[in-house]
């Protein structure tokens, strides 16, 4: 059965970002907004975040957003489009205040203010040393900014589709006019028609087999953007978080080497006074990731094992229980250490796509390097690209990503809808989508989706992971093609309509496969190192040949084009990258 539904405003995915446009939408009255969400809004990724969010507030010492701004392009490699990144760091003070007026409770100091602490990347002016810029609500900072985000879009009366997937998103005549998603509870597809939409689904981590992220986290708004021929900006850089638990990736926050904490290899040495003599255990994530590899490979792994120790011992247990109680009670849980007494063992972790739909400051899908807008359409949070993340993002600037842009993009949308008529629906908007569930379910006998998605995340993590080469990264190309080939002989083992995740799984692991050939497409076609992309047979950052943001296209032909645009620079020369 199909059902349609009428909204000014669509917002795709109930996360950080989601809700902030969502609250600045249904602040106009005269809109009807509606958020849709393949899970409960509260138990999106945002709510992981841990460490905190950054804004210059100056609260325990001198800082401006001009510092703010500097470190994140020096963080992003200077591939950050400056112009969005003053814009960014400059609101930071206005939301992290408008946060607290909402409720949240962050973390204070002795007399009451916002507290701070530092953070990998963030310095006094011009990298003199660490600074306290990031604001906190203990070690679960996301989890209350989402939980805050919900009451208030509750208090506004925004509705929510909960436990919808959106499959498709329809365009018409040149413009965005809704969206297309699928009734988990009933196997029914629904038809969303509205005057605008805004892509905040988060991101894309299972990719990857050692990942931070939820098992959500498949990139649905970047993939059907990408099958609607929507570009898709910078996907080779992919962060990989330093410190994720042995094995399982589960994040342990930077805000514990931000309190103290220190990273030792086998002979106890603290190791990053080699790599990063200035910030030390505090350089960026790329630098700190890189330097852990480093440190496997020339096996001084604890026991020669593909892991290290992130000490916090010594930071006592009074700090350990108020300021981290959650990465407390998650080393006791899943690893059986108590990080009072024992250091935790860490490997890197995917974190974090750079990369996304391409999208100016307020929001809007911009699709080549002119700035033309698909007019209707917006994205926001993880599944865009601002860029304010160039090619590696400063911890604590996804949370302020979320909610800057999020707001902006709330603001527009609304504009643009209080001025926009309600387009016209595509001829039978629904007949692709159902033709391929009905594919899916129409397969007897096959390959079951868990084991190519197992085959894709291991490929992806051995050869478009921390270190890349070409030859590992034409493998990675081949096994993927190769997957997607497969992909069509998979099989979903349930056949009903009620709550199948069976369905969804396969649907997802549809979304991996692209956007995992556009990753390696994107990565194998970058030659030099920068960022998170580190080419061990391009060692160097080329400001000459690469100083320029990647634009993927999916082929008609089923391959990958790639075009580019310019990066923004302001007042940031580009120079050497050194912590």
């Amino acid at each position: 059965m199909i059902h349609t539904h009428t909204y000014d405003a669509l917002v795709v995915g109930g996360g950080g970002a989601g809700m902030m446009a969502a609250i600045y939408l249904s602040r106009e009255s005269r809109l009807r907004t509606a958020v849709i969400s393949k899970l409960y809004p509260t138990r999106s990724h945002t709510g992981a975040a841990q460490g905190g969010i950054g804004a210059a507030l100056g609260n325990l010492e001198e800082d401006h957003p001009e510092w703010h701004a500097f470190d994140t392009v020096k963080g992003s490699d200077y591939l950050g489009d400056q112009d969005a990144i003053e814009t960014m760091c400059r609101e930071a003070v206005d939301v992290v205040i408008e946060l607290e007026h909402m409720g949240l409770p962050f973390s204070r100091t002795p007399d009451g203010k916002i507290a701070q602490r530092p953070f990998g990347g963030h310095t006094h002016h011009q990298g003199q040393g660490p600074v306290r810029r990031s604001c906190y609500a203990a070690d679960r900072t996301g989890h209350m900014i989402l939980q805050t985000l919900y009451q208030n879009c509750i208090k506004n009366g925004v509705e929510f589709f909960d436990e919808f997937q959106v499959v498709d998103v329809m365009l018409a005549e040149g413009r965005c006019v809704g969206v297309v998603a699928y009734e988990v509870a009933t196997g029914d597809l629904h038809v969303f028609h509205s005057k605008s939409v805004n892509l905040a689904t988060g991101g894309f981590g299972r990719i990857f087999s050692i990942t931070s992220n939820a098992h959500a986290n498949t990139g649905d708004g970047p993939a059907v953007a990408l099958r609607r021929g929507i570009p898709l900006e910078d996907m080779e850089f992919y962060q990989f978080h330093p410190t994720g638990i042995y094995k399982m990736g589960i994040l342990i926050t930077e805000g514990v080497r931000g309190e103290g904490g220190v990273l030792r290899n086998d002979y106890g040495e603290r190791f990053m006074e080699r790599y990063a003599p200035t910030m030390k255990d505090l350089a960026s994530r790329d630098v700190v990731a890189r330097a852990i590899y480093q440190e496997m490979r020339e096996g001084r792994g604890i026991n020669g094992k593909r892991y290290v120790y992130l000490d916090a011992t010594y930071l006592g247990a009074e700090v350990i229980e108020q300021k981290l109680p959650d990465i407390a009670d998650f080393c006791r849980t899943y690893l059986g250490v108590d990080p009072v007494h024992e250091p935790m063992p860490i490997q890197p972790t995917a974190h974090y796509a750079m990369g996304g739909i391409p999208t100016n400051v307020d929001g809007c899908v911009v699709i080549d390097d002119r700035g033309t807008v698909v007019p209707g359409l917006y994205a926001a949070g993880e599944t865009a690209c601002v860029s304010v993340h160039g090619g590696n993002r400063l911890g604590t600037n996804s949370l302020l990503d979320l909610v800057v842009f999020g707001r902006r993009s709330g603001l527009h949308m609304a504009e643009f809808c209080l001025e926009a008529d309600l387009g016209s629906l595509p001829e039978n908007p629904t007949r692709d989508v159902a033709a391929e569930l009905e594919r899916l379910l129409s397969v007897a006998a096959g390959e079951p989706p868990a084991r190519l998605r197992q085959e894709l995340q291991d490929t992806m993590m051995d050869f478009v992971g921390v270190f890349r080469e070409e030859e590992g990264m034409r493998q990675a190309m081949d096994k993927v093609r190769e997957l997607k080939r497969r992909y069509e002989a998979v099989v979903v083992m349930d056949k009903g309509r009620r709550f199948n995740t069976d369905l969804l799984e396969a649907w997802e692991l549809r979304n991996l496969l692209d956007l995992a050939e556009v990753t390696a497409a994107s990565a194998l076609n970058r030659k030099e190192s920068r960022g998170a992309h580190s080419r061990e047979d391009f060692p160097n950052r080329d400001d000459e040949n690469w100083l320029k943001h990647t634009l993927a296209v999916q082929d008609v032909d089923g391959g990958v084009r790639i075009d580019y645009k310019p990066v923004t620079i302001t007042q940031f020369e580009p120079k050497e990258r050194v912590y």
